[in-house]
This record gives C-alpha cells, structure tokens and sequence, in this order.
C-alpha cells in the first residue's frame, strides 16, 4: 500500500478555518518563544493584549477603527481578483480618495446631512479616477497594472503631503502639517466607532451579492478564471476588466473618506497608516472572497492593535512587525496545506 500526497483544488471550508486557526496557534507559539528568548515575559504580554484589546470598550472601539478602512481596501484588491488583476494601488487609491472628500468638505459650502452622500461620492471619484490609467493600459496596451498602480501610490502620497503642508494647511495654525478640521463629521456608531463601520460592512455584502446572484457577476468570474473561454463565450472581456478595476478603485477611494470625516478629522500626511497595502494582505487572508475580507480585515485589526499594545509594553517596532509576519507567514501555509491530502493506493501489479 502506497501512501502519496494529493493536492486538491479547493479545500472545503471547515477544513481551511481549522488550519488556519492552528496556524495562527503556531504562529503565536512560536512568536512566545522568540520574546522568551529575548528576556520578555510572552505569557505576561499576551494577558496584557487580551485585556486590553477585549476587555475594555475603548480597546474594542480602537479595532473597530481598523477595521473600517481595511474592509474596504482588502474588498478593493479582491474585487480587482475576480477579474485576474492585482490592484497593488489601494494605498494611492485611498489618499485620493481622501484628497476628493477633504477637498469637497472644505471648499463646498451646504448642511452635512447633504455633504457627507457627496464626500462619500467624491472618494468613490477619487479612488476611480486615481485607477484609470492603469486600467486604460492594462486594458487597451496590456500593461502589466501591478507596476502602474503600484508607482501611482507615491504619487497620491506625495499630493496629500504637498497640499496638507502647503495650499490646504491649518490657516489657524491649529495642527502642524495638516488642514483644518473638517466641518462635517461621519457620526458615531458606537462609542468612537462611526457609521463607517457598518456601511463598509454593506459595501462588502453588496459587492458579494453583486458577483454571487447576477448575470454580471457570473460572467467577470468566468473571464476571472479564463479570459480565452470568455472570449470564446461571446463574453465581453476588456469591458468587465475596465468596470471591475475602476469599482476596485472606487472601493479603496471611498475607505479614504470614513477616515479623514469620521476618525482623523483632518486630511495629514500618512493619514492611511498603509492600510492600502495592509489591504492586499486582507485579501490574501479571504482568498479573495468579498465576504471573507470582513473576517480577513477583523484579524488584521487584532493584529494591528496587539502590536501597538505591545509597543507600549517596551517591545520595539521590529519585533511587532516580525510577530505580524509569522502570523501572517503561518496562515499563508496553513491555507496552502489545507489543500492536501494523505491517500493511499495500490501498486500496480506486474
């Protein structure tokens, strides 16, 4: 009896959790052991995380500002998926996104009940307008869009400095190196956390049912999965590769506006805290699924806050984004090993 490895193409669901949780156990483990190595107290550190991530409001509200944003731009990235693209410009995407919304708030005069739906809107235009280009030349030139989306973050980056420093600074001199406050704030939703959180929730519901039940859908997964069977089908390729990318960027525009009206308040330079590129991780982590960036983006959060708590508890900055990486290193092997299986056959007889 022969005993051989067989990789599957898709692993079932209660399959791929039970990994992945094991995973993050062997993550942490390992992680514990490294602190211990280096004289920390894992055991010590872990309670202290704990506690302070859910055993208090403000540590519970302090994730679900992590959240808001990393829901969208990890739905951004798996939007651009469904279709075979890989959206590397959340990151610029977002910035826009909260250039447009800061530059509606402060320089469009009317009520907010009326401004917030335009700020909103006017993020959804700077997302996409950031993802044209790219999309024009993956599109028309087939330019690979992991190079131009990815050069035009530094760009974004670079306007929202410029503005926020120069032509937009605090005429009151409030704030050092940012806009005034803005006028117009997203309310809370509970406690710190704003309105943002659950309408990024329904953004993601929205855009699953969107690819799920409708015609659309199932045709930008199918040139998703083989671009030259759609074709074949009659199936209008180059056109669902322009509406997917430009949603994508629409998405990753409208996480900029929840974050510079409802939690920052003011548009700054490094407002995104790289939540763009956190975002293709976030994606990564849900396999692409429009739902699964909901849970996928709630870890990352834990994840996040854990290591600014651990900051605070003397560990320094390289040691948390190592911690971060194993945990992350760790899933992407769990979910790859979810994929196999142990059979066993009989060799063949002479």
């Amino acid at each position: 009896m022969a005993i051989r490895l067989q990789r599957l193409p898709s692993a079932s669901p209660g399959i791929a959790l039970a990994a992945r949780a094991i995973a993050i156990l062997f993550a942490l483990i390992t992680a514990g052991l490294l602190l211990a190595a280096s004289g920390a107290q894992p055991l010590k550190l872990a309670l202290q995380v704990l506690r302070s991530t859910f055993g208090s409001g403000f540590g519970l509200e302090d994730v679900g500002l992590l959240v808001t944003p990393l829901i969208l731009t990890g739905l951004s990235v798996a939007v651009a998926l469904r279709i075979g693209a890989w959206n590397i410009g959340a990151e610029g995407q977002f910035y826009a996104g909260a250039f447009a919304a800061t530059g509606v708030a402060l320089f469009v005069p009317g009520p907010t009940i009326v401004m917030l739906p335009l700020m909103f809107l006017a993020g959804a235009i700077g997302g996409l307008i950031w993802i044209l280009v790219p999309t024009l030349a993956r599109a028309y030139a087939d330019v690979s869009e992991l190079i131009t989306t990815l050069l035009l973050n530094f760009v974004a980056t670079l306007l929202v400095y410029y503005v926020a420093t120069g032509p937009w600074l605090d005429p009151g001199g409030h704030a050092l190196g940012t806009t005034a406050r803005l006028k117009h704030d997203v309310p809370e939703f509970i406690g710190m956390v704003h309105w943002g959180f659950p309408i990024a929730i329904l953004v993601a519901v929205i855009t699953a049912a969107a690819f799920s039940f409708t015609r659309w859908g199932y045709e930008v997964r199918i040139a998703g999965s083989n671009p030259q069977a759609a074709k074949y089908a009659g199936m209008p390729f180059r056109r669902h590769l322009i509406v997917v990318m430009l949603l994508s960027g629409a998405i990753a525009g409208i996480a900029g506006m929840p974050e510079v009206a409802g939690t920052v308040h003011r548009l700054q330079g490094g407002i995104s805290n790289n939540f763009g590129y956190l975002g293709i991780m976030v994606a990564v982590l849900a396999r692409g699924s429009c739902i699964g960036v909901i849970a996928g983006a709630a870890l990352m959060a834990v994840i996040l806050n854990s290591g600014i708590i651990l900051q605070t508890q003397g560990v320094n900055t390289s040691t948390v984004l190592a911690i971060t990486g194993l945990i992350l290193f760790f899933t992407a092997v769990g979910d790859e090993l979810a994929h196999f299986r142990i059979v066993s056959s009989k060799p063949a007889e002479a």
